[in-house]
């Protein structure tokens, strides 16, 4: 099984790290590949109430790996429609999932950041959406913020691009909770989890289970769509383009 995203369960309490801090944890095809993996064995087992997703290193996830969707048509689709379907799973898991955003969440890694249930990040992180930036449609991100922050918010922060730090973040709902320092994060974290063990596993699970659907949660369509539309746009060649420029190649 690949180490480009670990899991250590505990239990209750599992924890996945995307493991490629090298790249600043960006999402590769083999990382995805990787995280479906250990959600599968987080789908297996019931006995686990809080999954703590987090990145090795100083970095969350700086989102897609873009060097990989330059060239081979078929890529974005390909690496879209995982991280499409990994952010789909990862809701859909009946334990509760905290973010520990330890540092840079951009792009899909902010997405990633929206799908789970309570994020804590530190106020100097660097979160945000820069897609438009870059010539991308942050479609598959963008149904996972709605949800988050609402669509007037949504509108405001996916056609703005750029970054925002932790502490605006926490301001325009994000994430769920801030801490001054990146130092301060781990206690706030095993506090939140501390506190989550404490309630009943199927009352928790009952609960998360009506949330999703009473926010669409449960209805994979519109995620599934907006990676086709992400996709088509990131292989049109005026954005191949504009991607090889961005990065120099």
């Amino acid at each position: 099984m690949s180490s480009l995203a670990t899991l250590h369960i505990e239990t209750r309490l599992a924890r996945l790290t995307l493991n490629r801090p090298e790249a600043c944890n960006a999402l590769s095809l083999d990382l995805l590949a990787a995280l479906h993996e250990r959600l599968g064995q987080l789908e297996a087992n019931r006995d686990v109430q809080v999954v703590v997703i987090t990145g090795a290193g100083t970095a969350f996830c700086a989102g897609m790996d873009l060097k990989q969707v330059l060239g081979d048509p078929g890529a974005p689709e390909r690496l879209l429609r995982l991280l499409a379907e990994f952010t789909i799973r990862l809701r859909a898991l009946p334990a509760v999932v905290v973010g520990a955003v330890n540092g840079a969440a951009i792009g899909g890694g902010c997405g990633i950041a929206c799908v789970c249930d309570l994020t804590v990040t530190h106020s100097d992180s660097k979160m945000g959406f820069p897609e438009v930036d870059l010539g991308i449609c942050p479609a598959v991100v963008a149904p996972w913020l709605v949800r988050k922050i609402g669509a007037g918010r949504a509108r405001q922060v996916l056609l703005s691009g750029g970054l925002i730090t932790g502490q605006r973040a926490f301001e325009l709902g994000i994430v769920t909770d801030v801490v001054p320092s990146a130092g301060e994060l781990d206690a706030r974290v095993s506090a939140l989890i501390e506190r989550l063990l404490t309630g009943g596993p199927d009352a928790v699970r009952a609960t998360k289970n009506l949330l999703n659907e009473l926010d669409g949660s449960s209805d994979p369509a519109s995620v599934l769509k907006g990676a086709d539309l992400s996709a088509a746009v990131i292989a049109l060649p005026e954005t191949q383009k504009l991607l090889r420029d961005k990065l120099g190649l």
